[in-house]
């Protein structure tokens, strides 16, 4: 989306539409949403809570990872010896990701989460996939010492900044650090930081968005799942809120007709150009078998990744576009020099500023 565009629009409908009441409408719901997010994000308390408070902060923290289009396709059970996790199917993406590969990588990120504030409030978890009819993934949980780790300090600081970074490279020592966070039990990571293989990924992501804007089924599974102001997203708690992205906040009525004009092929793909022109890398996770303990095992080093960047003051942001277009995974993964396995995902990282956070919905809603 042209972001100046946008603003000039809603300005200009809202004006010719009782500009006075939308403008003072979407005052109150950003003072709604920031008040979600307060209460959301906020760091657990000291100490270990009883058994019933420890529950609700470990599945809290285990909310708080991230979700392909914000879905939260997950549901949780348990109690304090044990806690599962399994996927919710009725919040599945069946079109940017039809073979739910994205959904289990979620449940894989959340239970990184949820182990690392577990060693935190004096638990270890030991996770294990239970496959099935009854598929889930089984967090055991163990008295242990508290250990309070950067991570897990960095789980309420993580974020998906979709914004332009600085450009600035990372040290080698960084590199490092977030190479070995990102590996995984039969999951690897590849760190891209030349300019030639930073592009040849712009290429396979232009191709791959391409692809997607021009799809309509796409689009509309998209659009569905953005909240265009902070009423709709503190009132559903999931999905993309707008200024998330860097595009202000409109009023309901206003925000899908926006949506429909300036959300184009051409400007998405000279944002992503931009995004990719300043970041100081990209990370591509490769799972060396394409089954869903593998993906769940991406989700984890993923996050691992995401919050060892967080604890660095390193931003992460997702460009699957390359291996959501089924045509162009292998092409992608052969251009990488990966000889077997799945390339699971895409992420460009580097040092940028703080977003505006996206929502999650209450641990009672997502307790089965």
């Amino acid at each position: 989306m042209n972001r100046r565009r946008l603003i000039t629009a809603a300005a200009i409908a809202a004006a010719g539409a009782g500009g006075a009441l939308s403008l003072h409408a979407l005052r109150t719901d950003n003072q709604a949403y920031e008040q979600a997010v307060q209460a959301l994000w906020r760091r657990a308390p000291d100490g270990t809570p009883g058994p019933s408070g420890l529950v609700r902060e470990l599945v809290r923290h285990a909310t708080l990872a991230p979700s392909s289009h914000n879905t939260q396709c997950w549901k949780f059970g348990g109690d304090e010896k044990s806690i599962s996790i399994r996927p919710d199917f009725g919040r599945r993406c069946p079109v940017v990701d039809p073979d739910d590969h994205h959904l289990f990588v979620s449940l894989g990120c959340a239970a990184e989460n949820l182990v690392q504030a577990a060693a935190a409030m004096g638990f270890r978890g030991d996770a294990s996939f239970r496959d099935g009819p009854q598929e889930a993934l089984d967090i055991a949980l163990e008295p242990a010492k508290p250990v309070d780790s950067a991570l897990f300090q960095a789980i309420t600081r993580r974020q998906s900044t979709r914004a332009e970074f600085d450009g600035r490279p990372l040290s080698n020592e960084e590199l490092k650090t977030l190479e070995i966070a990102g590996t995984g039990n039969g999951v690897r990571v590849l760190l891209l930081t030349g300019q030639q293989a930073l592009e040849s990924v712009l290429d396979y992501v232009v191709q791959g968005n391409t692809a997607q804007m021009r799809d309509p089924a796409f689009v509309r599974e998209l659009k569905a799942w953005i909240r265009f102001n902070g009423a709709q997203a503190v009132d559903t708690g999931d999905g993309l809120f707008a200024k998330s992205s860097g595009n202000p906040a409109m009023p309901g009525w206003l925000g899908p007709r926006a949506f429909d004009l300036f959300f184009t092929e051409k400007a998405e793909n000279d944002k992503y150009a931009r995004h990719i022109r300043s970041s100081a890398g990209i990370a591509v996770f490769v799972s060396e078998a394409d089954d869903k303990r593998h993906w769940l095992e991406a989700g984890r080093a993923f996050e691992r990744f995401a919050l060892q960047a967080t604890a660095l003051g390193v931003r992460t942001a997702h460009l699957n576009q390359p291996v959501e277009v089924s045509r162009l995974r292998p092409r992608f993964a052969e251009s990488l020099g990966i000889a077997s396995g799945r390339p699971d995902l895409v992420v460009r990282f580097g040092r940028g500023p703080e977003t505006p956070r996206s929502l999650r919905r209450p641990v009672d809603a997502v307790w089965a």
